[in-house]
């Protein structure tokens, strides 16, 4: 039985009025996304206004893991929201009951959290620990990451996009290059497990532009915005290695890759990293908004009372929410589920990156992919043309799919991780059509 019914073209009555009424009031500065307005969802189906049905491939940017609207997860929220909204800073019983399951959950070195309310916020969280348990004020990160848009995260990340018109950063932000396998003229990605060539280029980095004070790393497991960009093997723990050797904490942003997206509950399981420092968001709440950042106890340490707060952190409702998101996690096996289906997924795409001959790069683990679009799979030019004809086209066969990349090249493959066979082969079978389709202008 058919899972996705669209009457096209979208958008639909009600959605085109719907969106002329969101432009005519709210500033509309988002990026594109296909054309419709959503009205209900759940688990991986989204319907709209017009009551069309669509297979999600964002999870609302790597957010409802546990499945849109999980029944759980929603009455754990709707009693939460009943009992208590907010009491800031004073203790209420789900913060508490939520900081020992998301200690519990943590690599065991990992023994303290602090809970803030979005991605970016616990990465100025991060950065504020890495400066203050040091006493440096420089952060080395990484060309094409992103880390939010507040102005510390922003300083850190090493995309334009956030950054472009604002004017000066906060001092004291050091990039490198990230290892990019399928773009690597400069030969980092080669000599692994100990990248040589590499980490000799980096002490050239830190020589030419380090004051002396440098406090820590910042980098994420796989580089989200930029484009599902994955390192070699072994990169992330030579870092790591890096880092220790010359006395820097090394903290890890898995605000996007955690909880069971790649496979594997924490992106540090992978390569058996032990961050000093990591920051949590997106699906931690699952569409509840709320992050964390985690550390060893004497991290935090170096902090006094007051030194850290948040308005909003750990207020009742979204502390209910990280209970019932680590609930739904363990009972449904959706780590596991996610390493299983995203091994099928990736063997599909892959044999359909083998027809289409603009499908330059099909690349992730577990339930987070990248399809990267060329203009010739020899010359490996970007082929950002070809991104909105995707999305409108996968939106009218019935599949939400979202754009990333440093080049703007690159669809995002992130179901929520409760996905079906069915659902999965369905959203593939219509990714395959439109591929088919495609041109270049």
């Amino acid at each position: 039985m058919k899972i996705t019914h669209v009457k096209a073209p979208l958008p639909g009555p009600k959605s085109r009025n719907l969106l002329d009424t969101w432009h005519r009031y709210e500033a509309d500065v988002v990026g594109f996304q296909a054309p419709l307005v959503w009205q209900s969802a759940s688990g991986c189906i989204v319907t709209d206004v017009d009551g069309n049905e669509f297979i999600d491939w964002t999870s609302g940017v790597l957010v409802t893991s546990v499945g849109h609207c999980h029944l759980h997860l929603v009455r754990a929220a709707q009693e939460a929201s009943a009992r208590l909204l907010n009491n800031y800073e004073c203790a209420n019983v789900d913060r508490i009951l939520a900081a020992r399951a998301l200690v519990r959950a943590l690599p065991r070195h990992l023994d303290r959290c602090f809970f803030l309310t979005t991605g970016s916020e616990a990465i100025e969280g991060a950065l504020r620990l890495m400066k203050r348990k040091t006493g440096r004020f420089e952060i080395l990160s990484f060309e094409a990451g992103f880390h939010g848009r507040t102005v510390g995260a922003a300083s850190a990340g090493g995309m334009a996009g956030p950054k472009r018109h604002y004017g000066p950063g906060i001092p004291g932000a050091i990039r490198a290059p990230y290892p990019n396998p399928y773009r690597d003229p400069c030969g980092w990605c080669s000599g692994g497990p100990r990248f040589e060539k590499y980490f000799s280029y980096l002490d050239t980095v830190i020589a030419a532009n380090s004051t002396g004070s440098l406090a820590g790393v910042l980098v994420e497991p796989y580089q989200g915005a930029a484009g599902f960009i994955f390192p070699p093997r072994g990169w992330l723990k030579r870092l790591e290695e890096w880092a220790r050797e010359r006395g820097l904490l090394f903290t890890l942003d898995e605000v996007q890759s955690s909880y069971g997206r790649t496979g594997r509950m924490w992106a540090m399981e992978h390569e058996r990293l032990t961050p000093d420092i990591v920051t949590i968001g997106k699906a931690i709440g699952s569409g509840v908004p709320v992050s964390a950042v985690a550390a060893r106890a004497e991290v935090f340490a170096c902090l006094k009372k007051g030194e850290m707060s948040s308005t909003l952190g750990g207020n009742p409702v979204a502390s209910a929410a990280v209970v019932a998101v680590l609930e739904i996690m363990q009972n449904e096996r959706l780590v596991a589920r996610s390493a299983r289906m995203g091994t099928y997924m990736k063997r599909r795409l892959l044999q359909i990156a083998e027809r289409c001959p603009y499908l330059g790069d099909v690349r992730g683990q577990g339930l987070v992919m990248g399809l990267e679009f060329v203009k010739n799979k020899k010359t490996r030019e970007p082929a950002p043309e070809l991104i909105l004809q995707i999305i409108l086209e996968c939106a009218n066969n019935g599949l939400i799919v979202g754009s990333v990349g440093v080049y703007g090249n690159v669809i995002r493959v992130a179901p929520p991780l409760v996905i079906t066979k069915a659902e999965a082969d369905e959203s593939l079978s219509i990714m395959e059509k439109v591929l088919r389709k495609i041109r270049l202008p």
